[in-house]
């Protein structure tokens, strides 16, 4: 199985992982995916073995390092081809699951839709194959250690691109906001966001003890978000990850509309999406759609979520002040 992508692909993928599981369980399942990845994968359940493989961005790896006698079968969970599908063949299995691509004509699969929301997409790849798959199957058990910061309101601003990253300015005001409120915020950031998360914990006057920057090891990770009061973020992995242990969310939309890459349909999770023309989810700019998001509408969708803060009773100052 092949989906060398992050964090959030990989989360997004879960029911197909799993639904291989159930279809084949006299079978050895070996995802090829980032071996930083390692703790998601055993956590899912579903995998028996990594087989490390990633390339630059969101690219297909040149090879994999595979030494094994040929697959009885490959499944191409990373893309819709060729480049992936030409990969898994080197492999020589006995079967392809895979969708269909024109330069790829051997490959008798699905069609691509490009509209289509990724956990369903994976998951009617193999139904069409015959195996039944549950789009709904992508809850990660707890966490075993305690959080760092439990009922805290956890606040992610970075993306994998700029154009996913809502402004640090309105983040900060959310932040004051909720602390003002008698509720504790953390903010979080991966490796490289060091400076990002900086920035807001300076404008957000958050103490030391609640800055979780230079990027989390996974297990404590995913303790704090399975034990937090919310999430909130842009489109990335930490929304992914607050899905898959049940915790509230709200979750900010730009470049690509939730239809695609969005929380399931449950009041624990808010979407927030401005409707426009889609914009470039790898860009380096704020996509104008993001942009439109102001702090009122993140503030009302946390009030409006099970178990995280309920209404003022009278607004504070910055919440008389709207955002552009």
């Amino acid at each position: 199985m092949l989906r060398a992508l992050g964090l959030g692909d990989l989360l997004a993928g879960v029911p197909a992982l799993r639904a291989l599981r159930r279809g084949f369980p006299g079978h050895e399942l070996v995802l090829a995916t980032p071996a930083a990845l390692a703790p998601v994968v055993a956590a899912t359940g579903a995998v028996d073995r990594l087989l490390p493989a990633s390339a630059p961005g969101r690219a297909v790896p040149r090879t994999l390092d595979w030494t094994g006698p040929p697959p009885d079968l490959a499944v191409d969970l990373h893309g819709n081809g060729p480049p992936s599908h030409r990969l898994l063949t080197r492999l020589r299995p006995l079967e392809l699951f895979a969708f269909a691509h024109p330069e790829t004509p051997e490959v008798d699969g699905p069609p691509w839709y490009a509209e289509e929301h990724e956990r369903d997409r994976w998951c009617r790849l193999l139904t069409s194959y015959g195996v039944d798959a549950d789009p709904a199957d992508l809850l990660l058990p707890r966490p075993p250690g305690p959080s760092p910061a439990p009922g805290a309101v956890v606040l992610h601003p970075g993306a994998g691109a700029p154009s996913r990253c809502w402004p640090v300015e309105r983040y900060a005001t959310v932040a004051r906001t909720l602390r003002e409120d008698g509720h504790r915020v953390v903010v979080t950031g991966g490796a490289d966001e060091g400076d990002l998360v900086a920035r807001l914990a300076r404008q957000a006057g958050l103490p030391d003890t609640d800055v979780f920057g230079g990027g989390l090891p996974y297990d404590r990770l995913a303790a704090l978000v399975a034990g937090a009061r919310a999430v909130v973020s842009g489109d990335t992995g930490i929304a992914h990850l607050a899905v898959a242990h049940a915790t509230p969310s709200v979750t900010l939309f730009g470049p690509v509309p939730p239809s695609r890459w969005g929380p399931p349909a449950h009041p624990r999770h808010r979407a927030l999406w401005h409707p426009g023309p889609d914009g470039d989810p790898h860009g380096h700019r704020p996509d104008p759609a993001l942009l439109r998001i102001t702090t009122d509408e993140v503030l009302a969708a946390l009030d409006g979520l099970p178990g995280t803060p309920a209404p003022r009773t009278h607004p504070s100052p910055d919440r008389l002040t709207r955002q552009p």
